[in-house]
């Protein structure tokens, strides 16, 4: 049998989780009317389209139909099952449960080879935590990084460790607990030597940061190397497990910051991160390599509209910072760019000057992105020449001419004007005319898209009467339990949509067990998934107080009435047929019928 929990134990759990809070640690929500709405965690959207109701007790994405309860979004978003996120939920607000005896769950062969990757690296990390914090192999490493600056409160947080420089430390520890190497391999802790295929540490002789993936579960290392040796950081590879380019260092933890502060600062690496968290800033995060990707935009995205980026002053870390600004504007999130001095990167200037100069000299100040974009384009300039300073304020007239807000134009054009001495008017013109041409090639580039490469919308299409009118009727039937009653009495099992008709099912079955209105609980006692996607987003309909009784009558004529017009049809096809066929009598027999359905469709 499966493992279960008492009925009572999961409404227990369902009534101490609040939604909206939960959620809230997932995806940036904002009030809006009674409900809350945000951006879709389950796709890919710049428009929120997410819904949560505080009422209600549920959420329903209005682009691509996920909805649920507490339970449901556990389960959609962490990719656990049911009895998990039970588990979860009731771990969470302090619900004690009886001991819950799993059976094993049937899981294809990729999901048991993750399993025992995420096992392999948890068990790494608590040993190379050990060893650096707790032996005199690791003795070397703790003053390396006490020099450094690195607590121990740190260490702990970040669960920093040390690999021994040894050929076989992890590998003979994992052989001893029946790891299969095979797997270790594939998961980059373990390699092997190529004349004999024997497996050996991949981390030799350096200090180990672990690296999480949004869910808290490690994934993957980077080893940076303690003495001379290259290359300088070494970090593990790619598997189906560990992607760079959808992983966000340290994210799992500072997801809750950045929602709070509604701000999130970026950096290059988890050594800055790291520094700048000893410094007071916790709601930093990292790429894991300068390039930011769509789906760490779209991450960032969920749980903030605002960015800092802080990058190192050279070459390299500017570009980078230019390119992903660029990215993370596309994405509709607000950029500011942390200034370093040159020579310094993040985890340096906080040893050498700080941590309260650096929140207040270097995030604190962090210029806005055209003020970044204007030092950007003066790099390697000489404003002197007349050809770099006109190639200069071309440049910032383009960007300039992206800006939407007129006052933001107009703040910038005066800018350039003053510096430069030129006409305040000449450069409106000119930037008008920059504006006038990205409109025509941006049109001319649409007009040429193919029709499949233009992203489809999800359009919210009108439905039939009959339609809306039953799912008026379930919405007051979810809410009122003597509309309920009312509704069994009238109409019983003649809804004319099948899943309709089997969501009505259910709540009578729901009601006549003596359950009071409850749409979380009812939804979540629908095994059919689609069922539950369609009842969430009908109990997210706004209804107004009783259901009152000429409203019950006009929906029940049209349920009714439907299949009249649909009988109508059928007929007006079949007296098409017969006069084409030219069998006139029986196209009059069949008119004959098509008026009296009309006529008691008038009368009905």
């Amino acid at each position: 049998m499966s493992p279960r929990v008492p009925d009572e134990k999961i409404e227990e759990i369902r009534k101490s989780v609040d939604i909206v809070d939960l959620i809230s640690e997932y995806v940036q929500l904002k009030k809006q009317g009674r409900n809350y709405v945000g951006l879709c965690p389950f796709h890919g959207e710049k428009t929120p389209s997410f819904s949560v109701s505080p009422d209600k007790q549920l959420y329903h994405c209005f682009g691509c139909g996920a909805g649920g309860n507490a339970f449901s979004f556990m389960m959609e978003t962490e990719n656990i099952s049911f009895i998990e996120a039970v588990v979860k939920l009731a771990d969470r607000s302090g619900v004690a449960l009886p001991e819950i005896e799993q059976e094993p769950v049937a899981r294809s062969e990729s999901e048991k080879a993750s399993r025992i990757w995420y096992d392999g690296h948890s068990l790494a990390a608590k040993l190379y935590h050990h060893v650096l914090t707790s032996t005199d192999e690791g003795k070397a490493a703790r003053e390396y990084l006490r020099k450094r600056g690195f607590t121990k409160e740190a260490i702990d947080t970040f669960q920093i460790g040390y690999a021994p420089n040894s050929w076989d430390f992890l590998t003979s520890f994992l052989q001893k607990r029946n790891f299969p190497m095979k797997e270790m391999v594939a998961c980059g802790l373990v390699s092997v030597r190529e004349f004999d295929q024997k497996p050996f540490d991949r981390f030799r002789d350096r200090i180990m940061f672990p690296i999480w993936n949004k869910q808290g579960e490690i994934i993957a290392f980077g080893g940076r190397v303690l003495k001379e040796g290259n290359p300088k950081y070494l970090n593990s590879p790619e598997s189906t497990v560990f992607n760079k380019g959808e992983t966000l260092y340290f994210f799992h933890k500072a997801r809750q910051t950045i929602r709070k502060k509604n701000e999130a600062v970026l950096f290059e690496g988890y050594v800055d991160v790291i520094s700048a968290w000893r410094a007071g800033i916790e709601n930093g995060v990292a790429a894991l390599g300068t390039a930011l990707t769509e789906t760490q935009t779209k991450l960032l995205r969920r749980v903030t509209d605002q960015v800092i980026l802080c990058y190192d002053p050279d070459n390299a870390g500017q570009n980078a910072t230019y390119k992903n600004a660029r990215l993370l504007e596309k994405a509709g999130i607000r950029v500011r760019v942390a200034q370093l001095p040159d020579g310094y990167d993040p985890d340096e200037f906080i040893q050498k000057q700080g941590a309260e100069r650096f929140n207040q000299d270097i995030i604190g100040r962090s210029l806005t992105l055209m003020g970044f974009k204007s030092l950007f384009f003066r790099r390697g300039k000489n404003l002197q020449d007349e050809g770099q300073r006109m190639d200069y304020i071309h440049q910032m007239l383009k960007e300039i001419s992206s800006l939407t807000r007129a006052v933001e134009r107009d703040h910038y054009l005066r800018q350039i004007s003053e510096e430069f001495s030129i006409s305040l008017d000449a450069l409106k013109q000119e930037q008008r005319q920059i504006y006038r041409e990205r409109v025509g090639k941006e049109k001319r580039d649409n007009f040429r898209m193919p029709s499949t490469d233009v992203p489809v919308k999800r359009q919210k299409k009108l439905l039939p009467a009959h339609e809306n009118a039953e799912r008026f009727l379930l919405a007051h039937m979810l809410q009122n339990q003597s509309a309920a009653a009312q509704i069994q009495e009238r109409v019983g099992g003649t809804f004319n949509i099948d899943e309709y008709q089997a969501i009505a099912a259910h709540l009578y079955s729901f009601y006549a067990e003596g359950n009071e209105p409850n749409p979380s609980y009812f939804i979540e006692r629908l095994s059919d998934n689609k069922l539950q996607r369609i009842a969430t987003e009908i109990a997210m309909m706004t209804i107004n107080g009783d259901l009152l009784e000429q409203e019950l009558e006009d929906c029940i004529r049209q349920i009714k009435n439907y299949p009249k017009k649909q009988e109508i049809e059928r007929l007006r096809l079949s007296r098409k047929q017969a006069e084409e066929a030219e069998n006139y009598h029986e196209a009059a027999i069949i008119g004959m019928q098509i008026i009296k359905l009309e006529q008691a469709l008038k009368n009905g």
